[in-house]
């Protein structure tokens, strides 16, 4: 069994920090989301992870890199190659995008968080909101260096924290907002002695965004080299449009309006003109020749100094330029502004508000082109692509996001969390779907290709306990609200409710292999209920615990039924025996909180709160052997810990267990920061993967930081500070907000973890959603590449020799139709299976292809259904798993099997009766010789 499992998705959340592990306000929880300079493809922060979410081919996947706490701010550099990550408390990482690969580290000091960073159109500076100051930095390299971040320039002059950016089309001017209710206008660059930024004060409350419109409205005489507009919204949902007026454009008009009116009189006295021309020719043409030159030396001028603009940048121009407030605007809504964005290219402002409502306006005239209703929680971010048609929206406090489509009004991707936490999970028998329970009592599922929710039900009232699949198309869940639950995954709807005589609470649940019987076990009272899945009648009811039921799992092969419970036993239930026969007991030193059964049927393990795993023999009822894991999972100090970590084991043990596929290991996972892999026959630790290094939330470091210590307990830094904007209502006199609103950090741990049934996966559920793990790499070796060594004379060559599968190799790289098909032709029958394992994932899909379009047009029927069944033999699980991915090829192969299928067919079916004639006639001529 191969160990090398990877995180290869972070799903439950597309966004948003979970609400388990969010100790500040909704508002001041989430990062921005941002798209790429493709504008397809989407970067959201989750916790302290960045998802990628790809809008056209419908997929997400997860950075290897992980920030040191919950991400704050997100910004991506304009060729797509340098990401910029800033967490909570001000650590950034520069992470080459396209490698997924931490370029540097550095501490964004000042105090004050980081409220905005924005890269420069030209990706040499990017620009950083440091308290009442804004920072120009360098960009970085690709390179490492020792000392990376250079300070540019230090901008400040407000009387309050900034909180939004902006720069200009050029790079050369930047523009900044701040919760004082002024903006200000600063050049990257020390342009002139004359030159003073320039202060824009025109609202009332904090300035949320200023944007800068980059050339869109600009005249055609100066190309849009002049910063002509700029627009500020506020908090209280005012848009002010800012026009910058230059001194020598207001002397260009006058000299227009002067030739304006002599044109005119011109026109009128062109007569008198006329004989003063004449009078000038014949008396002397001084005043004629005086006015020639003047106008000569006017058009030269004006051709220089046009010439001068457009060598000159935008910041050149600013000084004498004046700025003045054009029109005012008011959204006129009863909740305050959160968030804006705008686009330049098609002239929209984006606003979000703290109601969800969101509202699509059309710049400079401000007509409303949609408003829309997205959540009842606050938006805190909005990112528009680069065509101006996908509109971004995060909303932290409910952990949504949502992609829309403008123009069609439709939903690119709608994504949605568990409102409280995660706290179950079942794979389906196939591997393909991951259904997962929450607090909020839902139920989705989850496409693990894609990484993506299909599908949420809404039929439990209270926290659902436990999940199983009972066939592929059926998922059953029981919850505290007293009922357990079946779902139909075709109709997705619930079709069967199955609940108890009397009000309980059901904590564990369990299917049996056949799918007919259901049971669940309760809190209180200590029993366990049966109940028939088709008719939902009431079976059965068994007691003999003491204490609650913690686990419940059904022997593979029989129909035996193990429980498990905190009175320290586990009992082995014959559910088809009379019911005077009492249940075998299994008794423990501690209490068993988990349990399960190895795949065959022979064995069971049993994990106790003493951090002990206990492996049985189910057949014979004998203990085999334990495994204490109180050290392993040991590690992680909480921050109102009166002991080390390495005193504080004895809290750890294990809350969920599972056998891989081929039941030679134990997954293993619990009140810890830890999930272990044990080798059963050896008993050994063989590998432990930390879920997460998140310092939000609690229980992950080892050792605390002794000046956040203080008198009466720790200091929480980030918590008390006060530079986010709290949108909640406070009621006079009242401390807090929200009295159901959390304020204490959540220790880090696993609820459950599973194996996938191909083994090449496992799942663990966490405070910060399902951590999904795999042994598939993104980078897959390729022994063969394509260089000037490749050619067809090449492949010959190959061919010639006997290296069919080499051969076929190259020629996948040339990618010529009659090249493969040559090479898959000359391929002897015997070599078929050799050829086709040494084929890769990443030609797999083109050899498919080239094999159904050879198979139409070849009389060889067999030789081809061998290629296609050893593609199947050997790739079928990895093509069962990404089926979205070889979907289509997998469908032209389909339809070339069919069309030979058809054909065979029917020429059998004509041929029929001359088929039988001729059988019939070779049994006739050996009785004919025989009378002879």
């Amino acid at each position: 069994m191969k160990f090398n499992y990877k995180l290869h998705r972070l799903c439950g959340s597309s966004y948003g920090t979970p609400n388990a592990t969010n100790s500040k306000t909704s508002s001041g929880a989430g990062g921005n989301v941002i798209y790429t300079s493709c504008g397809n493809i989407l970067l959201s922060p989750v916790s302290n992870r960045v998802q990628v979410l790809d809008l056209l081919t419908h997929a997400s996947r997860t950075l290897t890199v992980e920030a040191r706490s919950n991400i704050r701010i997100l910004a991506l550099s304009p060729d797509d190659r340098l990401l910029l990550i800033i967490d909570s408390e001000n650590y950034a990482l520069l992470v080459n995008f396209h490698r997924s690969v931490i370029l540097h580290r550095f501490k964004f000091h000042g105090g004050a968080s980081v409220k905005q960073c924005i890269f420069s159109p030209c990706g040499k500076y990017f620009g950083v909101t440091a308290g009442r100051r804004v920072d120009i930095w360098h960009t970085p390299g690709l390179r490492r260096e020792f000392a990376p971040f250079v300070l540019h320039r230090s901008l400040g002059g407000f009387g309050d924290a900034v909180l939004s950016i902006d720069w200009s089309q050029d790079s050369s001017i930047l523009t900044a907002s701040s919760r004082d209710g002024t903006c200000k206008v600063w050049t990257v660059h020390s342009i002139s002695d004359k030159f003073v930024p320039m202060t824009l004060s025109g609202h009332k409350s904090a300035v949320i965004g200023v944007h800068i419109d980059r050339g869109s409205n600009a005249t055609l005489q100066d190309n849009g080299r002049r910063l002509r507009r700029a627009y500020t919204v506020s908090a209280d949902g005012a848009v002010v449009t800012w026009t910058c007026q230059y001194p020598d454009e207001e002397k260009e008009e006058q000299q227009q309006m002067i030739q304006t009116q002599i044109s005119s009189q011109s026109s009128t006295n062109l007569l008198r003109d006329a004989s003063d021309a004449a009078v000038d020719f014949f008396g002397g043409h001084g005043a004629a020749l005086a006015l020639d030159t003047n106008l000569k030396k006017t058009i030269h001028s004006n051709k220089n100094k046009r010439a001068h603009d457009e060598i000159k940048s935008q910041a050149e121009h600013l000084p004498g330029a004046t700025w003045k407030p054009t029109s005012r605007h008011y959204f006129h809504q009863d909740s305050l502004v959160t968030c804006s964005a705008y686009s330049s290219s098609q002239n929209l402002l984006t606003v979000g508000f703290a109601s969800g409502l969101f509202a699509l306006y059309e710049l400079p005239s401000m007509a409303n082109v949609h408003t829309l209703s997205i959540s009842n929680r606050s938006i805190r971010s909005i990112a528009v692509n680069n065509t101006g048609e996908w509109l971004a929206f995060g909303c932290p406090s409910s952990q949504q996001l949502l992609v829309w489509e403008w123009r069609s009004e439709t939903y690119i991707i709608k994504q949605k969390g568990h409102a409280y936490g995660m706290t179950c999970m079942a794979y389906s028998p196939d591997g393909i779907v991951i259904a997962t329970g929450g607090e909020d009592g839902s139920l989705k599922l989850w496409n693990v290709q894609s990484g993506f929710c299909y599908c949420t039900l809404s039929s439990h009232n209270a926290s659902i306990t436990q999940i199983t699949f009972a066939k592929p198309s059926v998922v059953i869940t029981s919850s505290l609200d007293g009922t357990v639950r079946a779902h139909d995954l075709h109709r997705y709807r619930n079709f069967r409710t199955y609940t108890a005589p009397t009000p309980v609470q059901f904590v564990s649940l369990a299917v049996d292999p056949a799918g007919e019987v259901v049971v669940a076990g309760t809190a209180d009272p200590f029993r366990i209920y049966t109940w028939n899945i088709t008719t939902a009648k009431l079976l059965d009811v068994l007691s003999g615990h003491n204490g609650p039921i913690s686990s419940l799992v059904f022997h593979p092969l029989r129909g035996t039924l193990v429980s498990a419970s905190w009175d320290g036993t586990a009992k082995v239930w014959d559910l088809y025996k009379s019911a005077g026969d009492e249940p075998e007991t299994l008794k423990h030193s501690k209490d068993v909180v988990c349990c399960a059964i190895r795949p065959d049927g022979v064995q069971m393990v049993t994990g106790t709160i003493g951090g002990t795993l206990s492996i049985w023999n189910l057949e014979e009822s004998r203990l085999l052997g334990e495994i204490d894991g109180r050290k392993d999972i040991s590690g992680g100090r909480k921050v109102n810990d009166r002991m080390t970590s390495d005193n504080n084991a004895a809290s750890r043990y294990f809350t969920s267990v599972c056998y891989s596929a081929d039941g030679s290991c134990i997954l293993a996972g619990g009140n810890s920061k830890f999930v272990c892999i044990y080798e059963i026959s050896q008993k050994i630790l063989l590998k432990k993967f930390q879920v997460s290094f998140n310092r939000s939330l609690d229980g992950v470091l080892d050792e605390l930081n002794s000046k956040d210590l203080g008198e009466g307990g720790p200091i929480n830094r980030t918590e008390d500070s006060d530079d986010e904007v709290h949108f909640a209502t406070h009621l006079p006199g009242a401390k807090r907000a929200d009295d159901g609103m959390r304020k204490s950090r959540v220790e880090v741990q696993t609820a459950q973890v599973a194996f996938s049934s191909t083994g090449r996966e496992w799942a663990a559920v966490s405070n910060e959603g399902l951590h999904v793990y795999s042994l598939d790499d993104d980078m897959v070796f390729d022994p063969i590449s394509l260089t000037e060594a490749i050619t067809p004379g090449a492949v010959q060559m190959k061919l010639n020799s006997g290296d069919h599968a080499i051969a076929l190799l190259m020629s996948l790289h040339l990618n010529e139709y009659a090249l493969v098909n040559q090479v898959i032709e000359e391929t002897p029958y015997a070599s078929i299976s050799h050829v086709v394992k040494s084929i890769g994932p990443q030609h797999l899909e083109n050899l498919m292809q080239f094999i159904s379009k050879s198979m139409i047009k070849s009389p060889h029927v067999e030789f081809y259904m061998q290629w296609c069944l050893e593609l199947l033999k050997g790739h079928g699980i990895h093509m069962e798993k990404h089926r979205g991915k070889y979907m289509r090829a997998f469908r032209a192969m389909h339809r070339s099997v069919q069309i030979q299928h058809d054909e065979l067919k029917l020429m059998c079916d004509q041929n029929r009766y001359t088929l039988d004639f001729m059988a019939s006639q070779s049994k006739l001529i050996p009785e004919g010789n025989d009378n002879e």
